[in-house]
Formats: structure tokens, C-alpha cells, sequence
């Protein structure tokens, strides 16, 4: 599963980020990848790799590091500022962008890209229904 996140400097996709590993129960602390650009979280059964490609200054530094080889059917990869990846960077599955809004508020546009970002999109719904429902 590939999921990029995209948005503003400050729109919330490393908060995003921690909540979501948060809730698929790392008990740990969740850091920013800004300065390793990746940190690596095992879970059973897959390992989830967080990236940041906020530094990167050429697309090309993608391929330089070796990231391509973390990009497979047993993970799952969370991207933020996938554009400065473009062209290098293996398509996503799920697209976030997030937006700042008046004061505190935020804004997400989940688009699915595949078949299994449609699948994610899908669970999502079906667990806000329920939370919905009386």
C-alpha cells in the first residue's frame, strides 16, 4: 500500500501520520522522518515505512538512497511531500491532501488511485457509518 501525503507546510501530515500508526497500535513514539527521511515501523505481518521528502532538492535522490527496494507487496508506505519524489517515486494508492482552513481547521481529500486505495477508501466509509449509527 502506498499512500502519499501531500499539503502546505503545517497542514497536519506528520500528525496525520502519528495518529494513523497510533491507531494501528504502535505504542511507541512516532518522530518526524524530516532529518532520516524514512523511520521504519514492523508491525505483524508487514512493516510500515514513513518517509519525508521535504529535503530532497532533485527527484533523482529518490534512487540515490535506495528507496525504490522499500516499495513492495509486503509494505505499506507513507509519503509526505511525494512531489519531490516526482517522476521517481512509485504511484500511490491512496492520495491525501490536506489543506489549512481558518484558524486551527483542516481540511483532507482521500482520492483512490488503484484497487486497493478504493478498498482502503471503502473500510474508511464503512467504519464512519458505523461510528455514525446510533
Amino acid at each position: 500500500m502506498r499512500i502519499h501525503l501531500s499539503g502546505d507546510l503545517g497542514a497536519g501530515k506528520t500528525t496525520l501520520a502519528r495518529g494513523l500508526l497510533r491507531a494501528l497500535g504502535h505504542p511507541g513514539a512516532v518522530r518526524s522522518p524530516t532529518y532520516n527521511l524514512v523511520e521504519i515501523y514492523v508491525f505483524s505481518g508487514y512493516i510500515l515505512y514513513h518517509f519525508d521528502f521535504y529535503r530532497f532538492k532533485d527527484p533523482s535522490e529518490f534512487d540515490d538512497a535506495g528507496f525504490a527496494d522499500y516499495f513492495n507487496a509486503d509494505t505499506v508506505c507513507l509519503v509526505e511531500w511525494p512531489e519531490m519524489a516526482a517522476g521517481a517515486l512509485p504511484g500511490a494508492d491512496l492520495d491525501v491532501t490536506l489543506s489549512l482552513l481558518a484558524g486551527d481547521a483542516r481540511s483532507a481529500r482521500l482520492e483512490a488511485l488503484s484497487d486497493r486505495g478504493e478498498q482502503c477508501l471503502n473500510a474508511l466509509r464503512r467504519k464512519v457509518t458505523a461510528t455514525r449509527s446510533p
